[in-house]
């Protein structure tokens, strides 16, 4: 079992940054890989980043490439999410998952979710 938590999220305007954080704690936290989704109101939960187990492997969706950063630290059990120049369209709840094998961009392959953090971008 993983137990992740997500913290961060705020209200900021549009062209400002944020930093999401998410702690892992049980089973060992090097051993999985890791994933950001986020969901807005009305939509599909979708995928946002993902990084492998090592941090040598790191993948974004077309919407968020050049602007958001996936970094993990496994001395800490923390993934982090560094989203710059944000936009109203990036509002969402987002979340953390871990993922028992090399992430993939389908929500449907990660083992276990955190509880999410409301993300609201201002215009």
């Amino acid at each position: 079992q993983v137990q992740l938590v997500e913290s961060g999220g705020g209200l900021v305007q549009a062209g400002g940054s944020l930093r999401l954080s998410c702690a892992a704690s049980g089973r060992t936290f090097s051993n999985y890989g890791m994933g950001w989704f986020r969901q807005a109101p009305g939509k599909e939960r979708e995928f946002v980043a993902a990084i492998s187990w090592s941090g040598g492997s790191r993948f974004y969706a077309d919407s968020v490439k050049g602007r958001f950063t996936i970094s993990r630290d496994n001395a800490k059990n923390m993934v982090y999410l560094q989203m710059d120049s944000l936009k109203p369209e990036d509002t969402a709840v987002y979340y953390c998952a871990a993922d028992n094998s090399f992430p993939t961009y389908s929500d449907l392959t990660y083992d276990y979710w955190g509880q999410g953090t409301q993300v609201t971008v201002s215009s």
